[in-house]
């Protein structure tokens, strides 16, 4: 039989990257949080924890914590049912995309925040990426743009995200000014989320017919921050439907790769378990997220 104290101690030295900020999560010494760790590994008979910096899950660590994980929300759906008057909070750890909390997660899920008493601990990464946060048991659900279900997990379709390559009428003047070319693009200042991001890529080799070798990237890992860069007219870039709409209205931006789109779709992936909680959440995100984004066959 687990010790739940010493479990609490190992997931609050994950979830808060390191000893001294568990510690003061759970209103204890720094010394008596790592003795707890001590006892877990030795009941267990397994290094949980990488001592590094910040601390990370072995394999059998994220074992550990996907089922404290399952085990706290369960525990927490009880709570509700017995006590209807409590005041206290759940807490739903979430994986993201970047693009999808730039846009449409935020109104999809409002009327759920206002009328429930839940929080939110937001993990954000690529759509491919996230798939990751919920097998690692960090996360009790995650958008991702893979379909194909996770062990004890269930899957539901959101919808797409289509995407285009937009720059400023001035811009596609300078740098595009005959078109869009191999040469013209390798050459051209364009701006990437990440070094994980290669959608632009993907999208002007389906374009050209070659993949390009960009010279000229600009980071900015920051979705919110797209269309304004975009606009200032420096850089060309990536942006869904969504976020691109009011600069082609205003004729700041222009579809720089006309009949050439590249689309995300999405999907909703959580933990398989009887919680209330979690099948509430579920069923807002999935409605609302369904009449928000573009849905096909």
């Amino acid at each position: 039989m687990l010790d739940y104290k010493l479990v609490e101690a190992f997931a609050a030295i994950i979830g808060e990257g390191g000893f001294e900020k568990g510690a003061r999560v759970l209103h204890l010494t720094q010394g008596a949080v790592s003795q707890r760790i001590k006892l877990l590994e030795e009941q267990t008979g397994c290094v949980l924890l990488v001592r590094s910096s910040p601390p990370r899950p072995t394999a059998a660590g994220r074992d550990m914590l996907r089922h404290y994980r399952r085990v706290r929300r369960l525990e927490e759906d009880l709570a509700a049912g017995t006590d209807r008057k409590r005041a206290e909070f759940d807490t739903l750890a979430v994986g993201l995309n970047a693009d999808s909390l730039a846009t449409w997660f935020f109104p999809a899920v409002n009327d759920y925040l206002d009328t429930e008493a839940v929080l939110l601990d937001l993990s954000v990464d690529d759509q491919a990426e996230t798939l990751k946060l919920l097998k690692a048991g960090e996360v009790i659900g995650c958008v991702s743009d893979r379909a194909d279900p996770v062990q004890g997990c269930r899957v539901e379709y959101l919808g797409d995200m289509d995407y285009r390559l937009y720059g400023t009428p001035s811009y596609k003047a300078k740098w595009f000014r005959d078109g869009v070319g191999i040469e013209e693009a390798e050459a051209a200042p364009i701006l990437v989320f990440n070094r994980k991001d290669v959608m632009h890529e993907t999208l002007l080799a389906e374009a050209l017919g070659e993949h390009p070798v960009l010279r000229a990237p600009f980071y900015l890992p920051s979705s919110e921050k797209f269309p304004e860069a975009i606009a200032s007219g420096r850089v060309c870039g990536m942006l869904p439907d969504q976020q691109a709409e009011p600069g082609l209205k205003r004729g700041e931006l222009v579809d720089l790769l006309p009949g050439h789109v590249f689309t995300v779709r999405l999907h909703w992936h959580c933990w398989n378990l009887e919680s209330a909680r979690l099948a509430g959440f579920t069923d807002a995100l999935v409605r609302a997220a369904r009449s928000l984004l573009s849905q096909r066959p």
